[in-house]
């Protein structure tokens, strides 16, 4: 019986894949649980078209991560923050006071997509790589003033 899998199925197939597999199989366990449904000429031309549209989604979504690199790239913040001697921080800015400080810009970005190594610790400007997407790394321009 042919089937089209609806998720990943250890062993027997990926999402969106169309396989032969025994008819026991597929009744009793794939089409019982959603794991599949069977493939008749509708369901395969449904799949097709979902996945033409989810092909297209992603596109989208790289290039909205594009242009939204170009953007913070050309951008720079201000964070202020206490400071001692020679320039170090009492404490350090972390990621989520520069998501904070992106905000107030209008750019909405995770705290998460900040790839900060670990927390800035010094008076300055700082590069702080942002993930956009799993092609797309813009670099962030931080400038730590003291107050």
């Amino acid at each position: 019986m042919k089937v089209i899998f609806q998720q990943d199925v250890k062993g027997q197939g990926k999402k969106g894949e169309v396989k032969e597999v025994s008819e026991g199989y597929a009744r009793n366990f794939l089409l019982k649980k959603g794991l599949a449904k069977v493939a008749t000429e509708g369901n395969v031309k449904m799949q097709a078209a979902h996945e033409k549209s989810e092909e297209k989604r992603k596109e989208q979504e790289f290039e909205d991560a594009k242009r939204l690199a170009e953007v913070v790239e050309q951008t720079t913040i201000t964070i202020k923050a206490k400071a001692g001697e020679g320039g170090r921080l009492f404490g350090a800015v972390s990621s989520k006071q520069i998501a904070d400080e992106l905000k107030k810009t209008n750019l909405k970005i995770d705290k998460r997509k900040l790839t900060l190594d670990e927390p800035i610790r010094t008076l300055g400007y700082t590069n702080v790589p942002v993930k956009l997407h799993h092609d797309v790394t813009a670099t962030l321009k931080v400038h730590v003033v003291e107050e």
